[in-house]
């Protein structure tokens, strides 16, 4: 708690003191007793409440996030990321050419409250399943933790995931000794999709926070 007096008021108090008569004097007694009362301001206590309601598919946030596709293995599929109009669209197409198949998207983010246990997303799907991905640094290495979530074509749908149940993978493979996700450690959210049949995809995000 906070406690405030109003120096003005017992400024004005002082300099009327001069010339004042005893009613006078009363009366200005009882503003100063009134003025000198602490003022109680409720301090808001430091909680994480800012750090897991960030939303990283707002508008502004559009340059920030990155593509890659299976080019990066000889593959032919194309993927983009778009902010419009209240939400996030992850689109693209697969291609199997060249043994391909998967687009990712991604970004980075800034250091989360420690303790957090759940990711909501708010989304609409098109009937495919996508990977929900959260990356950390492990020992210098680019760590990726993901969840698998079907859509339905055309249903939006809010889903929540608890971190602890994030299975960690690299390079497509997953780590089954690996530390258990914590929300302090994630430097990274994104999106993937693969799939055993080339076509077009599409993910609208409305809302992704911890």
């Amino acid at each position: 708690m906070e406690f405030m007096t109003f120096g003005l008021l017992l400024f004005m108090f002082s300099s009327s003191l001069c010339g004042a008569n005893t009613e006078q004097l009363v009366m200005l007694k009882n503003k100063y007793i009134l003025a000198t009362i602490p003022v109680i301001i409720p301090t808001i206590p430091a909680t994480n409440e800012l750090s897991n309601m960030n939303n990283f598919v707002e508008q502004h946030s559009a340059y920030l996030w990155h593509i890659t596709n299976d080019g990066v293995m000889g593959g032919k599929s194309q993927g983009r990321f778009l902010v419009e109009q209240g939400k996030a669209t992850f689109t693209g197409n697969i291609s199997l050419d060249n043994n391909g198949g998967f687009s990712s998207a991604f970004r980075t983010i800034e250091t989360q409250a420690k303790g957090l246990e759940t990711v909501t997303i708010d989304m609409q799907g098109d009937g495919l399943t996508y990977q929900l991905r959260l990356a950390v640094n492990l020992d210098g290495y680019r760590l990726s933790y993901k969840h698998e979530f079907k859509t339905v074509a055309g249903q939006r749908d809010t889903l929540t995931f608890t971190l602890a149940d994030f299975q960690a993978s690299f390079r497509g493979r997953h780590i089954d000794n690996a530390p258990t996700l914590k929300s302090e450690n994630i430097r990274e959210v994104g999106f993937l999709v693969t799939n055993k049949v080339a076509g077009e995809f599409s993910l609208s995000i409305f809302s992704l926070h911890f």
